[in-house]
């Protein structure tokens, strides 16, 4: 009895609003240009690897013509240049990731301060991701203002 009487009495207070993180998160203008900055880098180490390649290839067409001891030793170097490019390609591979991960950490770091000042000011108890539920209202949906909060910070920094 004490516990029913509790639960109902506290729910009389609790208000809730939900959110569609993933839209929030790629409406954020920090999220377009974080990713512009990563695509450049992209297109720069793509340039660069493909020179690496032409390289390669040049060094095969190269290696009809000589002798068979010239083509051990430019065998070898070819070995060499393509173990290169596999070390490149992983260490591009894992910085790029490793800047795509930190960039999302914080946005959502971003989206969070946003949601609790937000969540604080309205009054509400709980913000939920709208992805995890089955049904909502959608006047329960403050998406689209932690959005225009979101971009109104980032337009400040």
């Amino acid at each position: 009895f004490w516990f029913v009487s509790a639960v109902s009495s506290a729910q009389a207070e609790v208000t809730f609003a939900t959110m569609d993180l993933s839209r929030a998160f790629d409406e954020y203008t920090s999220t377009k240009e974080a990713d512009k900055i990563l695509e450049a880098k992209g297109n720069e180490k793509k340039a660069e690897r493909d020179k690496r390649i032409a390289e390669i290839k040049k060094l095969k067409g190269e290696m009809d013509l000589l002798s068979e001891d010239g083509q051990k030793e430019k065998q070898a170097i070819i070995d060499q240049k393509v173990k290169e490019l596999q070390e490149f390609d992983r260490e591009v591979r894992d910085t790029l990731r490793g800047e795509r991960d930190q960039m999302v950490r914080d946005i959502l770091k971003d989206i969070e301060q946003v949601l609790q000042g937000y969540g604080s000011e309205q009054g509400y108890t709980f913000i939920l991701n709208d992805r995890v539920l089955l049904y909502k209202d959608k006047n329960l949906d403050v998406t689209e203002e932690v959005i225009k909060r979101l971009n109104k910070k980032g337009d400040k920094e």
